[in-house]
């Protein structure tokens, strides 16, 4: 993936955030915090989000593929 593509794909994702109402008041959704997890070995964006209204917390999660394999386990030896 090109560096624009990347770009692409994470402005893809705050428009998922931005368009998903909350689901106990309907507020927008405020993103708080990104991190990039691993469950069973694959890349994820999660975003931790916020309801600018009643304050109801929810995390976003986004397949992370423009992380590539040498990427990703110099990414796990870090994270542990």
């Amino acid at each position: 993936m090109t560096l624009r593509d990347i770009m692409m794909y994470i402005e893809s994702e705050y428009k998922v955030i931005n368009h998903t109402p909350c689901e106990l008041c309907g507020g927008e959704y405020l993103t708080e915090d990104i991190q990039v997890a691993f469950i069973d070995d694959v890349p994820y964006d999660l975003c931790a989000c916020i309801c600018q209204n009643c304050g109801h917390e929810k995390i976003f999660e986004f397949s992370a593929p423009f992380i590539e394999q040498k990427q990703s386990n110099k990414l796990k030896k870090n994270l542990n």
